[in-house]
């Protein structure tokens, strides 16, 4: 998916969760105005998923070499740490910042463009941020809550987060476009691949895997910056 093809679909999600939420229930969860349209995407992803991502995941788990996963996972990692330093960095995170930045800059120079993870060897390990994050952080409401399609769960606040950063990303920046697809193609199946175990234990544990996930999702990034704050504090 391109940076307009994602900000697209994000403008249609909201537009059209907007319509429907407007016609929510009173007692519904005022964190999830949208429900009704975010469990139709939640049923649409849940089929692709499938229906495609997860069998596509499986086959590369199994055909794929330990030492290959974990150096395509070190690559994706290291691209990621570019975002991870910019935004500690926004939130004044110093020390994480510095760590991040020296991560970065050792893998990339010295674990063949970040292929070996170098950095954690030598104790060095990520601070992991995004700028949905970021803009928490600095008081920005989380708003509704939103299941994106393909993307998944998310708020307003973390769409627009994704939306910047996905004009910045360094995969689908790359000119040539053979390359681009194979790396983003890449990229998403080894997400997906490392998500297998959590995904089966998700779908035998949960009695409303809707509730569950939204749940669980809305609680991890309000602790993320709830937890950032308290370190400022003290």
């Amino acid at each position: 998916m391109t940076p307009k093809t994602f900000i697209r679909a994000v403008v249609t999600a909201w537009v059209l969760s907007g319509l429907l939420g407007c016609a929510s229930a009173p007692g519904r969860d005022s964190r999830d105005p949208f429900e009704p349209f975010n469990r139709g995407v939640e049923t649409f992803n849940d089929a692709l998923d499938a229906a495609v991502l997860k069998p596509v995941a499986t086959v590369y788990r199994d055909v794929t070499p330990d030492p290959l996963r974990t150096a395509v996972g070190n690559f994706f990692g290291n691209l990621s740490d570019v975002w991870s330093t910019l935004n500690t960095a926004l939130q004044l995170r110093l020390e994480d910042t510095t760590v991040n930045a020296m991560r970065l800059s050792i893998n990339t120079v010295f674990g063949l463009g970040g292929l070996i993870d170098i950095a954690s060897e030598m104790n060095l390990y990520r601070s992991p941020a995004d700028f949905g994050q970021t803009l928490g952080y600095w008081g920005v409401p989380a708003g509704p809550y939103l299941v994106l399609p393909v993307l998944g769960p998310s708020t307003v606040r973390d769409t627009l987060g994704r939306s910047i950063e996905a004009r910045g990303d360094l995969v689908l920046g790359l000119d040539h476009v053979p390359t681009r697809n194979s790396l983003y193609t890449l990229r998403a199946v080894e997400t997906r691949a490392n998500l297998l175990r959590a995904s089966s234990v998700l779908d035998e544990a949960a009695l409303d895997k809707y509730s569950f996930t939204r749940e669980v999702f809305l609680k991890r990034r309000q602790s993320a910056i709830e937890a950032q704050r308290d370190r400022d504090e003290d």
